[in-house]
């Protein structure tokens, strides 16, 4: 794999993960909504160019997929969901952004380490990669356990989902078509619930701060 299609898929990759971490970064909601259609973009850059050079069709299309789906309607419904909140940020994490930030270059780390066996399953240079989506995997739960809105936890799983499918890219040169619309199709509905849930909690609670809901709980 050399030539432009592997310097994009070189580039994408990387931008996969950078995009994770600085989803640790951010805490306006709205601009953490955008940071995941950019990662969307991102890894549908990874698949096309995958497919440009298996010649793969199938694969091309589940480009377009991951376009629609992860890029457009997923980050659009939630980017709704932020912008009817007028307190759309997250304003005290579990763990402040430094730290978070620390830990997110220790687990690259830990990713590398791990992941580096993963290149003997499939010998080439984008298989070599694949420890950037395992690195993107474990920022997802990163962001998914220091965070307390949940539409911020939703992100993370979103991040997570992003890390698990830019794996599967690099490793497999891409996945059955079929296999990744159920996927896709599984995702969007979970985000659809999701947004309905959220929206009724803020009508009737005022707030979607999950461990301030425990409280009214208890």
């Amino acid at each position: 794999m050399t030539g432009l299609a592997g310097a994009v898929i070189d580039l994408a990759a990387v931008a996969v993960l950078v995009i994770g971490v600085a989803g640790l970064w951010r805490r306006d909601l709205r601009a953490l909504v955008g940071l995941l259609r950019i990662q969307g973009i991102a890894l549908a850059l990874v698949a096309a160019s995958t497919a440009a050079t298996q010649h793969d069709v199938g694969l091309g299309v589940t480009a377009v997929l991951v376009v629609v789906v992860k890029a457009g309607v997923v980050p659009t419904l939630l980017g709704r969901v932020a912008r009817s909140d007028p307190g759309a940020r997250e304003s005290a994490p579990f763990i402040n952004v430094p730290s978070s930030l620390v830990l997110a270059a220790a687990l690259v780390g830990l990713a590398v380490v791990v992941g580096a066996p993963l290149h003997a399953l499939a010998p080439g240079r984008a298989a070599a990669l694949a420890p950037l989506g395992l690195a993107t995997v474990l920022t997802g739960y990163l962001l998914l356990v220091t965070r307390r809105r949940a539409l911020s936890q939703v992100v993370g799983l979103l991040v997570i989902d992003n890390g698990v499918a830019l794996m599967t890219f690099l490793l497999t040169a891409g996945v059955p078509l079929i296999v990744e619309l159920g996927g896709s199709l599984d995702v969007l509905l979970v985000v659809v619930v999701l947004r309905a849930l959220l929206g009724t909690m803020r009508a009737r609670l005022g707030n979607v701060a999950l461990d301030e809901l425990r409280e009214l709980h208890d």
